[in-house]
Parts: structure tokens; C-alpha cells; sequence
């Protein structure tokens, strides 16, 4: 049984971010599969830390962002709208340069509240953040 409701496009949820922090950090949706949403972000000025590294912030708003699209996805957005409620982030390793990429899939679908998880993975495929978020389910009045 699909957990999406509805088929959306990388394009799609792309156009939905222009001009909020989502593109001002660079973060692109390159992948959509039923219950999988994929995205990168560049690690560069936009996103570094004084220090020259990846912000654990930025980590954290790429995995905020694919888990409040993912959890989107899979509601009515006539009759309701998912908030985030809780977030957590585990940074593993650090990033200098290049990409990170996000990838979310569900550990809970319920009516009033969703857990995703996601890994952010550097070019090379190793764990650089793990994140699972709690979204609200909220009625539309």
C-alpha cells in the first residue's frame, strides 16, 4: 500500500521551496520514491561554520526539510498540514566541501503524528548526520 498520497516530482517540491530557506541553503530534491525523498545541499559558504565545516544547524534544516515534505506527502493538504514538533541530530563526521546528500524514510505514520528518519551522507556515502524528526498532524479549520 503506497504511503504517499498523491505522485510528486523532484520538480514539483522544488517550485514549493523557492525563496524560503530551502533554496537559500542550496537544497535541491533529486529523488522521489514512495516513502523515500532524496536531496543534496552544497557545503560551501551557505552552510559552513566559522570554522571552514559543515554547520550541524544546516544538517539539521536539510533533515527538518525532507521530513516535512515527506510527511507532506503523504497528507490531504486540503484537510491537514504536518508541523515539526521535536527534532534530534547525531553529527558523526565533518564535511569541508562539496555535497551532503539527505535521505528520509518513515519509522511511524499515524493520524496525528509521524517519525521520520534521516541520514545525511557525504560524496563518499559515509554517515555524516543521523536526524529523526516528529511531526505534528495538523486539522485545517
Amino acid at each position: 500500500m503506497p504511503i504517499f498520497n498523491r505522485e510528486v516530482t523532484p520538480e514539483q517540491l522544488n517550485k514549493f521551496s523557492d525563496h524560503t530557506l530551502v533554496s537559500h541553503l542550496g537544497i535541491e530534491i533529486i529523488e522521489v520514491r514512495d516513502g523515500f525523498i532524496r536531496a543534496k545541499m552544497p557545503v560551501d559558504h551557505r552552510t559552513h561554520q566559522p570554522l571552514g565545516l559543515l554547520h550541524g544547524g544546516a544538517s539539521v534544516a536539510l533533515a527538518e526539510t525532507l521530513g516535512s515534505i515527506a510527511a507532506s506527502c503523504c497528507l490531504d493538504s486540503k484537510i491537514n498540514y504536518a508541523v515539526g514538533l521535536e527534532i534530534n541530530a547525531n553529527h558523526i563526521k565533518s564535511v569541508k566541501t562539496g555535497y551532503v546528500f539527505g535521505e528520509t524514510t518513515p519509522l511511524h505514520i499515524g493520524k496525528r503524528t509521524h517519525v521520520w528518519e534521516i541520514k545525511v551522507l557525504n560524496e563518499q556515502n559515509e554517515l555524516i548526520c543521523v536526524s529523526r524528526i516528529t511531526l505534528a498532524i495538523i486539522d485545517k479549520r
